[in-house]
């Protein structure tokens, strides 16, 4: 099955388990940008490449996300790493699909 995370979701659940940890985990990595969690300074994605041009800041933010959900919750696996482009802001918001590994129990 697949599942869909993105920065527009909002809201934490304290206490979640299972397939809703999961979900959460991802969603906070994806919002989380590295040297913000004091006890954990290398956790979250490195932004250093994001004032590049929207193609360039595309393509390296995607191998960020892509490593930092590897690298932080081992129990999903990335499918896609698509963008919706705020043309207000200048913000890139990923939308991440990932399914769950093989032989993860929830």
């Amino acid at each position: 099955m697949e599942y869909t995370a993105t920065t527009k979701q909002k809201g934490i659940i304290f206490g979640a388990t299972g397939l809703e940890a999961i979900h959460q985990n991802v969603r906070t990595i994806i919002t989380t940008i590295r040297n913000t969690v004091p006890l954990d300074r290398g956790f979250g994605l490195d932004a250093s490449g994001l004032d590049a041009p929207s193609p360039i800041a595309q393509a390296r933010m995607t191998e960020v996300v892509f490593n930092a959900i590897n690298d932080f919750e081992p129990r999903v696996e990335v499918v896609s790493i698509e963008y919706e482009q705020d043309n207000d802001e200048g913000q890139l918001v990923p939308t991440v699909k990932y399914t769950l590994r093989e032989g993860v129990e929830i």
